[in-house]
């Protein structure tokens, strides 16, 4: 891969980082551990592998993810909105209903 596409890639993997910080701060709960260690894979997959299309998120044709690290939520909501699927200023509210499920997590 050319160094010019992996630093894009490290870049974009930096604000997946952020992005999952800003919303597990916003929600004053969460693991933000599996969000960190996540966000190379989901900057590679969302951003250079993976056949989607935000403006078209039904297309038949499109790749699907299952994200079974349920801890690494946060790391595929700013992933998903740094892909352009929703605006990034949503990020601090997106882990607001799922503050209490979460808090009963054993």
């Amino acid at each position: 891969m050319e160094q010019t596409k992996l630093n894009n890639l490290k870049s974009i993997a930096a604000k997946i980082r952020l992005g999952a910080l800003e919303g597990v701060h916003a929600a004053a709960s969460g693991h933000p551990g599996g969000s960190l260690s996540i966000a190379e894979i989901m900057a590679y997959l969302y951003f250079k592998e993976m056949n989607i299309c935000p403006d078209d998120p039904r297309s038949p044709d499109r790749d699907r993810f299952v994200l079974s690290k349920g801890h690494a939520a946060p790391a595929l909501y700013a992933t998903l909105a740094n892909r352009g699927y929703f605006s990034t200023d949503l990020i601090p509210t997106l882990l607001a209903d799922a503050q209490a499920a979460e808090k009963k997590d054993p």
